[in-house]
């Protein structure tokens, strides 16, 4: 072998003790990055299959020939649902089933367990507005109305300003605060169109002012 070749051998031994761990260690890191999502993605699709198989067999309990969903089996697959996917949507898709249930089986205090649950920690900004409003609901039913009104304090986003205005006004007037629920009452009005405006909502503003008559 040659100088020359000797030298060139020591440049690429050189090169490779600068160089060559850099760059198989990036290698493999871009390798595990690569796979490492790809498995990633696989479980995530897994994991919302196997919610949505579940969240599906619960919605069948409503399958019963009375109409009317098996309370034992609608507890079993919810709890099957929050412990395997717990946080999920599915998961709290599944407990606004089961409050929904232990609202029409007249178990309210259950029914407000399972959306605080939800209201404390959603999923989603569309699941916490619509557990807020039904746990409003049902502490008005609670007698709780000045505790529903609380919760609906602050702003809400456009697509549910009429139904939470609405909701303000049915609970104000519960509370015997005629003039305040007619503001809440106009508020949802001027959020909806004119053609959605027409309806309970009016026929609720007209009580009010025959009761002001």
């Amino acid at each position: 072998m040659s100088s020359t070749d000797d030298e060139q051998l020591a440049d690429l031994k050189d090169w490779w003790t600068r160089n060559g761990k850099p760059l198989v260690t990036g290698g493999l890191l871009a390798l595990v990055i690569v796979f490492g999502w790809q498995a990633w993605q696989k479980y995530q699709s897994n994991q919302a299959q196997g919610a949505s198989m579940l969240y599906q067999q619960l919605l069948e309990t409503t399958l019963t020939p009375d109409g009317k969903p098996d309370a034992a089996r609608v507890a079993e697959l919810a709890g099957k649902l929050d412990n395997e996917f717990g946080g999920t949507a599915y998961a709290q898709y599944g407990r606004l089933f089961v409050a929904k249930v232990a609202v029409d089986t007249g178990k309210l205090d259950d029914a407000a367990i399972e959306l605080k649950a939800i209201v404390d920690k959603p999923a989603n900004p569309t699941l916490g507005e619509v557990a807020r409003q039904r746990l409003a609901q049902v502490l008005a039913a609670q007698d709780k109305a000045e505790d529903a009104l609380k919760l609906l304090d602050g702003d809400a986003d456009k697509a549910f300003l009429a139904t939470r205005e609405e909701l303000k006004g049915d609970l104000l007037v519960q509370l015997g605060r005629a003039d305040e629920a007619h503001a809440a009452y106009q508020k949802a009005k001027a959020a909806l169109s004119d053609e959605a405006a027409v309806g309970g909502l009016q026929i609720k503003l007209d009580d009010l002012a025959k009761g002001d008559a």
